[in-house]
């Protein structure tokens, strides 16, 4: 098959630029509000400007580009060191690959679950929202950007009374913090009991707009709540809340 009658063209081409097209678009999306989309657009420019240098003809601009382009992939690996790590992290974590690979999966469970039993013995009050498939970018910019490994004595200390982020809501995605401080929507259920504080309000009002799962800790009681799926239960033990938290992340 030709195009235009110039060129020849065959089907696997078509899935070829296909599969380029979706490489590049999941590419162009990984590193979007990343320090790496600055870096890739100073590699874009220099790549344009030595195109446009062969193009004129203009020797010595072009043998000062080309000096900088050929150690561009040595640079684009230093650059984005992190990036790839996280990326190759990311697809060794898909559920296809686990199949052939055991991947030790990181204690978040653990750790959000020993923060919520320290902070309820010493009655401490908190806000954990787990996001889970719908976004929470509208709730994360209300709060202070962090991207934390989870750890138990972090979130004790963005809790801790008098700090500055600890009246709102920390917004965990995977396992990372990803926000502190950040602000829920009340829920405005007339049948909540009056008895229940802004946190339980702010935790079933989240609750009703998403997927995500929203931990409480009473100030008052130390009590622990929780809200999914619009339902807010209550006095809920430790042991429960770990069973909860493995049965409703893995869904």
């Amino acid at each position: 098959m030709k195009l235009f009658g110039f060129v020849p063209f065959r089907i696997g081409d078509i899935a070829d630029i296909i599969l380029v097209a979706i490489l590049l678009y999941e590419f162009f999306k990984f590193i979007r509000g990343t320090k790496a989309t600055p870096i890739l657009v100073g590699l874009v420019i220099f790549f344009i400007i030595s195109s446009i240098a062969r193009w004129l003809d203009l020797k010595t601009l072009s043998w000062i580009m080309d000096s900088i382009l050929t150690v561009w992939v040595v640079a684009f690996v230093i650059l984005f060191q992190p990036e790839i790590r996280n990326a190759l992290a990311r697809i060794g974590r898909q559920p296809q690959f686990k199949f052939f690979l055991r991947v030790e999966e990181p204690p978040i469970i653990d750790e959000i679950v020993d923060a919520v039993k320290k902070m309820s013995e010493d009655r401490i009050g908190a806000l954990i929202l787990i996001q889970k498939r719908i976004g929470l970018k509208d709730i994360i910019d209300t709060g202070v950007m962090l991207n934390a490994q989870i750890n138990s004595s972090l979130i004790r200390t963005i809790f801790f009374p008098d700090t500055p982020l600890h009246d709102g809501a920390v917004v965990i995605k995977g396992d990372m913090i990803v926000a502190a401080g950040c602000v829920l929507p009340l829920s405005e259920n007339p049948s909540l009991s009056g008895r229940f504080g802004l946190r339980h309000r702010a935790a079933l009002g989240i609750a009703e707009q998403s997927d995500a799962l929203c931990i409480v800790v009473s100030e008052e009681t130390g009590r622990i709540s929780f809200a999914y799926r619009a339902k807010l239960v209550t006095k809920v033990e430790v042991d429960l809340l770990k069973k909860s938290l493995e049965k409703i992340i893995k869904e």
